[in-house]
């Protein structure tokens, strides 16, 4: 949680690139952790890495689908499709 929690604060903080190998982390470490695979694909959306985000946000939208999370379904649907 540590890693996560200081991903988001470099996020808030405006370091956005500072935040990802956090976000690398808590994904390899929990491999079935929707979230940090959400936020990372979005944050790669703003650093203008759509081809790193979009493995992210797919692997993300199949737990989103596994684990019944409708609304982060919805979403990442939504941004898979724009890319």
């Amino acid at each position: 949680m540590f890693r996560f929690s200081l991903a988001q604060a470099l996020v808030a903080d405006g370091r956005a690139a500072e935040a990802v190998p956090h976000y690398e982390i808590c994904i390899a470490k929990k491999t079935d952790w929707m979230m940090p695979r959400i936020l990372l694909g979005k944050l790669l959306l703003q650093l203008d890495r759509r081809a790193s985000a979009k493995p992210l946000l797919t692997d993300a939208l199949r737990l989103a689908v596994e684990q019944h999370h409708e609304d982060p379904e919805r979403e990442l649907r939504a941004l898979l499709a724009d890319l």
